[in-house]
């Protein structure tokens, strides 16, 4: 079974191991636990991160952001981020959602999947209309993704193509 669930002290193991084999920065999705112990992703970063996705301790520009991994059955396959709303930098730039997919796991359907699952979380937690989000231009994969789950592209610069979609 397929099912996204929210970062956890229950599942701080296999979150980990999700963090520990992704790069850095892979197609503008960043890795800022790159390099991090498993020490430091349980007794620092994990609570960071669930304290930020209730809006608490938000460095100045942050707004809050949930971080959804994504399971097929008993393994972590992805990790999906939200952002509850948008400041004039997300909305220029990233947008609502980032999402990456195990290196091992990818060209099973699990972004696909993953985002149509994202979207039907934000419903309730998005205030806008529609979800924005970027994505290089040359991660073909990634924009079939979004194009998959309702994307249209509404405008590009050099790098990135910045789509939305609207929400049902």
């Amino acid at each position: 079974m397929i099912y996204l669930k929210e970062a956890n002290i229950e599942d701080a193991k296999a979150e980990y191991e999700m963090f520990a084999q992704m790069p850095e920065d892979e197609n503008g999705f960043t890795n800022p636990e790159f390099g991090a112990s498993f020490d430091e992703y349980v007794n620092t970063i994990l609570p960071k991160k669930i304290n930020n996705s209730k809006g608490l301790d938000l460095p100045d520009g942050f707004v809050p952001q949930t971080d959804f991994f994504l399971w097929d059955d008993d393994k972590v396959v992805g990790l999906f981020r939200l952002r509850h709303y948008l400041n004039d930098f997300l909305r220029e730039n990233a947008g609502h959602i980032g999402y990456g997919i195990r290196k091992d796991s990818r060209g099973n359907g699990y972004a696909t999947k993953g985002l149509e699952l994202l979207l039907a979380v934000g419903k309730d937690i998005i205030e806008e209309d529609e979800y924005y989000l970027s994505v290089h231009k040359d991660n073909k994969a990634s924009i079939k993704v979004q194009m998959s789950n309702g994307a249209k592209i509404v405008r590009e610069d050099e790098i990135n193509y910045y789509t939305r979609i609207a929400k049902n």
